[in-house]
């Protein structure tokens, strides 16, 4: 451990891996900030602690067992010309769910059922729960494998999780409160989330997408979002100076 302390590449390796899972933490944060924004405030900030919680916890399991990480890797089965792993039949599923609850929730908000939700669906913490367990295991696959690759001391790779993990936490209320608060960008952040879905989708299919792309997309239209909050906020200041 002492040798980790003053080595080099141990703390390069350490910054480079927290930078790549603070990214990669942004596709867990969006699905969150969107399953939690039809609950009441005070179960909202539960499921966003469980949600986190469970993130932390799967990186860190899947972090210990590094010899079934690298086994999920290794061909399970082959469709004609393709052979899958274990790793991207679960990209693939993820991928289908997160596609299927995004093109879902984007028809109930075109609908304007947003406005009708009943105290029922308020009150589904559970339903909500399993829906980030199920994704929270999928992006925690998807970051380790990345991790894997990136660094080969245990330690680095569970301090750089621990890091990224704590940027999550504090940032995870922020995004959600401004998702709530201003309703237009809960489409753009399910537009996002189809954008993650067919990614995962695709790398599942041996097909890879630059996460540099997405991001870089997801980044833009992130900003003219903003610009168009800002406006109507300006527009709605001037309105009420009259």
């Amino acid at each position: 451990m002492l040798e980790l302390l003053t080595n080099a590449n141990a703390w390069a390796a350490l910054v480079t891996l927290t930078a790549l899972e603070i990214v990669l933490g942004i596709d867990n944060l969006v699905f969150i900030a969107v399953l939690t924004a039809r609950l009441e405030a005070k179960r909202a900030r539960r499921a966003r602690g469980i949600g986190l919680a469970l993130a932390f916890i799967f990186r860190v399991l899947l972090l210990s067992s590094l010899s079934a990480i690298m086994g999920m890797t290794r061909p399970a089965f082959a469709v004609a010309e393709f052979a899958f792993s274990w790793r991207d039949i679960i990209l693939i599923a993820g991928g289908l769910f997160l596609i299927a609850k995004a093109t879902r929730d984007i028809h109930g908000e075109v609908e304007g059922r947003e406005e009708a939700v009943s105290a029922a669906q308020r009150k589904a913490l559970t339903a909500v729960i399993v829906q980030l367990a199920v994704i929270d295991l999928v992006f925690s696959i998807d970051s380790i494998v990345t991790a894997v690759g990136l660094a080969d001391d245990l330690e680095v790779m569970i301090a750089a999780v621990i890091i990224a993990m704590i940027v999550m936490f504090v940032a995870a209320a922020p995004v959600g409160h401004f998702i709530e608060a201003h309703p237009t960008t809960k489409m753009l952040a399910l537009a996002f989330l189809l954008l993650i879905g067919a990614a995962l989708l695709a790398d599942g299919f041996h097909f890879h997408i630059p996460r540099g792309y997405i991001y870089s997309a997801m980044a833009f239209a992130a900003a003219v979002e903003t610009f168009n909050v800002l406006a109507r906020r300006n527009r709605q200041k001037r309105k009420s100076r009259r």
